[in-house]
């Protein structure tokens, strides 16, 4: 109940208190280049062909590169404010720690989930580069900008 009461807590707070700030001119990604190619995977890649674990499968595949439209319009704008660079950063550390969290399941549980481990791997790569700007220029006071 509390995660749901977050999320909509979270949707509420987007689209409504802070609609002012959203950036229409440099938000140009295509949602649907994510939205159609995942859908089809969790059609054809899924544990068991069923509606509830096709959705799961959904999740689980579009959570792997919901960060892309984000990551495009920092690239787009060449650079982020400090605040959505410490959020993008814990939502990748959370992503990487689930790495840990497989491994320890699978050393002490003997549980492996192919899905969702090969999920979490794609979406730590694509933070790989993100985590080297973030060490490299926030932590050390610099606002993230990109390389010319």
């Amino acid at each position: 109940m509390i995660y749901i009461g977050c999320s909509y807590a979270t949707v509420y707070l987007i689209y409504m208190k802070f609609r002012a700030t959203y950036d229409g001119n440099h938000d140009s990604f295509r949602v649907e280049f994510l939205v159609v190619p995942v859908g089809g995977l969790s059609v054809l890649i899924n544990h068991d062909f069923s509606p509830f674990e096709i959705l799961w499968t959904f999740s689980i595949y579009l959570e792997s590169v919901a960060i892309l439209p984000q990551l495009f319009m920092i690239s787009k704008t060449g650079e982020a404010e400090t605040i959505t660079t410490h959020y993008l950063f814990c939502l990748g550390l959370y992503r990487a720690l689930y790495l840990f969290n497989w491994i320890w399941r699978y050393y002490f549980e003997g549980f492996f989930d192919m899905i969702a481990i090969v999920a979490g791997v794609v979406q730590t790569v694509l933070y790989c580069d993100f985590f080297y700007l973030y060490v490299t220029k926030v932590l050390k006071g610099k606002k993230l900008s990109l390389p010319a």
